[in-house]
């Protein structure tokens, strides 16, 4: 695993009052947000594996009757929003891990200033500070 050089840690930004990222922390988000990746991805394939199993089956049940084949077109949705989601995630994760390689993990992309140091603790793929989530959320 990559670690961040101490120079690349003194320069992430915080907010006021926050102390600096130490490589420690630095390590640990990493290591989380690396960790959730290849879960993301496990689960992805195994939900494409799942979503090709689906659509062979649909094909010999094709006499099924309505209630059967309802079930059967609910599953294959549910599948095919649960993948969407999980890819939009490792997208996010990835992402997060970009930042951190380039130094720039922890800036608001809204209005660029600091995230804060414990909103990234808690949720690592945040790239809006507190104050620009809330007026997204607003709207």
């Amino acid at each position: 695993m990559a670690t961040a050089p101490r120079s690349e840690t003194a320069t992430l930004p915080v907010r006021p009052g926050e102390d600096p990222w130490t490589g420690s922390e630095l390590d640990e988000v990493r290591q989380e947000l690396e960790a959730d990746a290849a879960g993301l991805r496990a689960d992805i394939a195994e939900a494409e594996s799942q979503v090709a199993d689906r659509l062979d089956r649909g094909l010999r049940d094709a006499g099924d009757d309505e209630a059967d084949a309802g079930v059967k077109t609910y599953e294959r949705e549910h599948e095919f929003v649960m993948t969407s989601n999980a890819r939009n995630l490792l997208e996010q994760t990835e992402k997060a891990l970009a930042r951190i390689d380039a130094g720039s993990y922890g800036v608001c992309e809204s209005c660029g200033q600091p995230i804060g140091k414990a909103r990234l603790m808690a949720f690592p793929r945040a790239v809006l500070c507190v104050t620009c989530k809330q007026r997204e959320e607003r709207r």
